[in-house]
């Protein structure tokens, strides 16, 4: 049985941050314990087992605090029918984040996100496109991660078809709405358990990540100025797979 992963001490200091002084967040730690391989457009990523072989991620891996869940949740797979994405970038939402749709309270369209963690939280953006988030921590907590960008592992003709676009390059999947599309979407997964079989799941492929970019989430510019500086996006570093700006990430 595998040890569970760590917390690492950068993330306790953001914890520790948001809970007791509202400051804008900085990144230092130089360690932590996750390993990996680089990013390859064709085949996107050598895995180490069949999409058969892999194991769904137990509820309890989704149910702690987003800034936690968010790196971990990088290099895991999103399943559904034929189609398997690779996650390489999210970005963290927590229940005290003025850029959190919990901060609405619970209404119709963010009950989801104050589900327990480990399902799905589909919303409408901007009246085109499907934005897909895991749910995290307790019932009732209102925190979830977006995924922001995957890169293609098996079912490229489909991404492609329900994409509109014939390409295997990073713009097929470099952004959350693009995932949403590729995946077939709609507010109707909202609830949806990534941990149940069948429909969409969220598959560990056994290899973690060790090289990992951070910065200020993307189009919070509403939010109060210590989230939007807090540095909560995660992505894969070396990876051609996230999206843009790619400038604002640095080594974690």
């Amino acid at each position: 049985m595998k040890t569970p992963a760590r917390r690492s001490k950068w993330v306790d200091r953001e914890l520790d941050s948001m809970d007791t002084t509202p400051v804008a967040l900085r990144a230092r730690e130089k360690k932590n314990c996750f390993k990996t391989r680089a990013v390859l457009a064709r085949p996107e990523y050598p895995l180490t087992r069949t999409t058969a072989e892999m194991k769904l991620m137990p509820p309890e891996f989704f149910q702690i605090d987003a800034l936690v869940l968010a790196p971990r949740l990088l290099g895991k797979y999103l399943r559904r029918d034929n189609v398997v994405l690779r996650i390489t970038e999210v970005e963290a939402y927590r229940s005290n984040d003025s850029a959190c749709h919990g901060r609405f309270g619970v209404t119709p369209r963010t009950a989801p996100v104050f589900g327990p963690g480990g399902h799905a939280y589909v919303y409408l953006c901007y009246g085109l496109h499907m934005m897909l988030n895991i749910v995290a921590d307790k019932e009732g907590v209102g925190a979830a991660v977006l995924i922001r960008s995957c890169s293609p592992v098996t079912g490229l003709e489909t991404i492609q078809e329900r994409r509109g676009q014939k390409t295997d390059k990073p713009v097929l999947l470099n952004g959350p709405g693009k995932v949403g599309q590729a995946l077939g979407l709609s507010t109707e997964w909202s609830h949806h358990p990534f941990y149940s079989p069948g429909g969409l799941e969220l598959l560990d492929g056994g290899e973690d990540v060790e090289k990992i970019v951070v910065g200020p989430r993307v189009g919070i510019d509403y939010a109060l100025p210590q989230h939007v500086n807090a540095l909560w996006r995660f992505a894969i570093a070396d990876t051609p797979w996230i999206s843009a700006p790619k400038n604002t990430l640095k080594p974690l």
